[in-house]
């Protein structure tokens, strides 16, 4: 009875105001909830983020946030699903719940070193259709996103198709980089595989992981394989002749890591560049020498030219340490302060034991070698040879030992008498 006494347009107001109370509530109780969660989600960070350390430096960064929002999306959508639907508290909280999901979207892809033209769009993608399910009208968006689009011949591309193959790759691409990282982990903390083979380990992973996510979006856009049966041969057309480089040095990377011919730590010499190998990638080895400078080394070359592995099967290195002294001296003395100089330096090997040759005899000197092993050759040769001829220096300074140098005898003839 009251209620026929209320007129209609008042009646409509109090509607109107009701409604937007509840917004305001419902935006009250989001953000309440966000404010729990922030809570919640610093004490759970604390514990996850040295866990996440071996997905990069990155990644660490995120962790936080990633669980914040990762919580406000569960809880805003749980009182999404409680509230009446249709009521503009429910289209409040919808947008706050594809604002935390898109941010969990954001983050994410974010850790793995996606760039932010890349997350940016696909967080608000998210955003919008969520925000679309959640208000009954996804149906329309994706009919109006499928209107645009360009007739080319038989095949039509449209908006639609263009924002899900860009939205799917830009996930699969972070999808795969996480799943490396996590691999990665896993596989260095195997403890039944040498350096070597969790190095061939991760990279067989990594291409199976790429051929997985490529199978796993084919499938999921509802693209036909038959489709690419031109473009798989131009891909062999391409490999036989602009790829063959490339493909032949991604083959010479996993042949060097199954015959372990050369491996990560090994001193090598490849023509002129003497190092260690730093790294064995898919397209070249990385050999840095004892001045601090990078070679990349295609591994193909590896393969087809003589290289010197110092590492391959024992990693001592004799070193020759040339010494002359002056044909006055006492040869027996001499002999044995050089065996005394290379038994004082620290990395000369004491077993097996240093040896003095006498190679010949010079110009102006009695000419001998040191010879003396070490076992890191990855850290120099040659400041190993100046510590020995340092001390060597001072102990024949000390026992009256002189080192030649160089002497020229010139006779002068008289000129002949004048007649």
């Amino acid at each position: 009875m009251l209620m026929r006494l209320v007129p209609p347009e008042l009646l409509a107001r109090l509607e109107r105001s009701t409604d937007w109370i509840e917004a305001g509530i419902a935006l009250g109780v989001a953000i309440g909830l966000y404010i729990l969660c922030a809570a919640v989600a610093r004490m759970i960070a604390r514990r996850i983020e040295p866990h996440c350390a071996h997905l990069g430096p990155t990644f660490t960064p995120h962790v936080r946030p990633l669980v914040r929002h990762g919580l406000a999306t569960l809880l805003v959508g749980i009182a999404t699903a409680v509230w009446p639907t249709g009521t503009t508290a429910n289209i409040v909280l919808a947008c706050v719940m594809g604002w935390a999901l898109a941010m969990v979207a954001n983050h994410l892809l974010r850790g793995v070193s996606i760039p932010l033209w890349a997350t940016v769009p696909l967080s608000i993608l998210i955003f919008v259709m969520l925000l679309s399910g959640s208000t009954g009208g996804i149906t329309p968006l994706a009919q109006m996103m499928d209107s645009v689009g360009l007739q080319l011949g038989k095949s039509r591309i449209s908006l639609l198709d263009v924002t899900s193959v860009a939205a799917i790759g830009v996930g699969l691409f972070g999808a795969v980089r996480l799943a490396n990282r996590v691999l990665a982990r896993s596989i260095s903390r195997s403890r039944g595989l040498d350096a070597t083979q969790k190095l061939l380990a991760e990279k067989l992973a990594g291409i199976a992981i790429i051929a997985a996510a490529f199978f796993f979006g084919i499938d999921v856009l509802g693209i036909d394989l038959t489709a690419f049966a031109v473009f798989s041969g131009a891909l062999g057309l391409a490999v036989g002749f602009g790829l063959q480089k490339t493909v032949g040095n991604l083959i010479a990377g996993i042949i060097l890591l199954l015959d372990r011919s050369i491996k990560p730590g090994d001193v090598i010499v490849v023509g002129d560049s003497f190092g260690w190998v730093n790294k064995i990638g898919v397209r070249a080895v990385s050999v840095i020498t004892r001045d601090g400078k990078e070679h990349l080394i295609p591994n193909e070359n590896l393969m087809t030219q003589e290289v010197e592995n110092w590492s391959y099967s024992d990693r001592n290195v004799r070193i020759h340490i040339p010494v002359g002294i002056a044909y006055d001296s006492d040869l027996d003395l001499a002999q044995k302060l050089m065996m005394q100089a290379a038994l004082e330096s620290p990395r000369v090997l004491k077993d097996p034991k240093p040896n003095v040759w006498l190679t010949g005899y010079g110009d102006n000197s009695v000419d001998h070698e040191i010879l003396a092993w070490i076992a890191d050759p990855e850290a120099g040769v040659g400041n190993v040879k100046s510590d020995v001829l340092g001390r060597l220096w001072h102990l024949f300074r000390d026992h009256g030992v002189t080192i030649p140098f160089p002497q020229r005898v010139v006779h002068m003839a008289k000129p002949p008498a004048d007649d």
